[in-house]
């Protein structure tokens, strides 16, 4: 019986190695978008609960880095989560993966790596984001997102903004200004992580498009924090 207790434990063990490295990069990034959104969450000034009830999509690009020490340019890989139902006031649904490129988003210091989360807060933003490469600050509007869970969302800035964004690095969450950079669908990814071909707009809009395994944790996150989408916006289109 011992023995057999002791090959039973072995080949648990063996599995779950197996799975660890069976998993490709970018199923491990997806892995740790969830964690990165979990421990901002926990942060006692982080994300103020009412914008995040009205984000119709988040995306989460941990571990951002430079380019070149002392040029001002970064790159960061990611997953954005969207809304499910016509209105995007459904549960949140399955990732798509995307890629951001380009101004310094500050905080790094001699190669440090820095976490971003961005909110889109509306349709338009969703839209050009969905479609193709485009630019903060140009295609669409963004603005550095306000912190604690008290703050208010009634400002002319961040109700105006398509997109809020928002940093963390070294232990400092800040919102964070990423005019001229830019955010694209980042397909070839999405197709390593779902394991066939498959565009942001297919998995984003797809209503039978499941969520993978090791995007779990990301979509669960959310769905505890802000299963609903509170906006007037969506209250509007579902009357």
């Amino acid at each position: 019986m011992k023995k057999f207790m002791v090959t039973a434990a072995c080949l648990t063990l063996a599995a779950g190695v197996v799975y660890a490295r069976q998993l490709n990069k970018e199923q491990k990034r997806l892995e740790e978008c969830g964690v990165v959104m979990q421990e901002v969450l926990n942060i006692p000034d982080n994300i103020p609960h009412d914008l995040l009830e009205k984000a119709e999509c988040v995306i989460v690009i941990p571990s951002v880095k430079k380019l070149a020490f002392g040029v001002g340019a970064d790159y960061g890989r990611g997953a954005m989560v969207c809304r499910t139902g016509q209105h995007f006031r459904g549960p949140w649904g399955a990732p798509a993966m995307y890629a951001l490129e380009g101004a310094s988003v500050g905080f790094q210091i001699g190669g440090e790596a820095t976490d971003l989360i961005l909110l889109v807060m509306n349709d338009s933003g969703m839209n050009s984001i969905l479609s193709s490469k485009v630019k903060l600050g140009g295609d669409a509007s963004v603005a550095a997102g306000p912190l604690g869970r008290d703050a208010s969302a009634a400002t002319d800035a961040w109700m105006k903004a398509e997109i809020l964004s928002y940093s963390r690095s070294r232990g400092v969450f800040a919102g964070i200004s990423l005019e001229g950079s830019t955010i694209r669908p980042d397909d070839d990814a999405s197709a390593d992580v779902y394991g066939h071909p498959m565009k942001a707009s297919e998995i984003v809009r797809g209503e039978h498009t499941g969520v993978p395994e090791t995007g779990r944790h990301l979509v669960k996150v959310l769905d505890k924090s802000a299963p609903r989408n509170e906006s007037e916006h969506a209250a509007s289109n579902s009357r």
